[in-house]
């Protein structure tokens, strides 16, 4: 199994600002990446804070590294990005609200 983890760290009270990007829409039924072969699972999280910093964190497992790498190169993924700097006239800058973010690839090794 391959596992994607990316994680943001935002300003205080934005959180949700990650969580409705990312979280699955009503009545949308399966999004491109579900229907991927190889696709296993997503989870969205957000860290249990009382103020401060807010952290939210997406897991994507894959049966494989390379049907990951399928997914990255493919027409719907491509697409979906040269969309969304079209819609923003250019290379979509980073929120004022997001502090950081990280991302990291794993093999699942037991």
């Amino acid at each position: 199994m391959f596992v994607q983890i990316r994680k943001w760290t935002v300003t205080e009270g934005n959180a949700h600002e990650i969580i409705e990007r990312f979280k699955k829409k009503p009545n949308q039924g399966p999004s491109l990446i579900e229907q991927r072969e190889g696709f296993i699972s997503r989870e969205l999280l957000k860290k249990n804070v009382r103020r401060g910093e807010e952290e939210v964190m997406m897991i994507i497992r894959w049966e494989s590294e390379e049907a990951w790498k399928a997914w990255e190169k493919s027409p719907e993924h491509i697409a979906g990005h040269k969309n969304k700097i079209k819609e923003q006239g250019g290379k979509p800058q980073k929120p004022d609200y997001v502090i950081s973010m990280e991302h990291g690839s794993y093999s699942v090794v037991e």
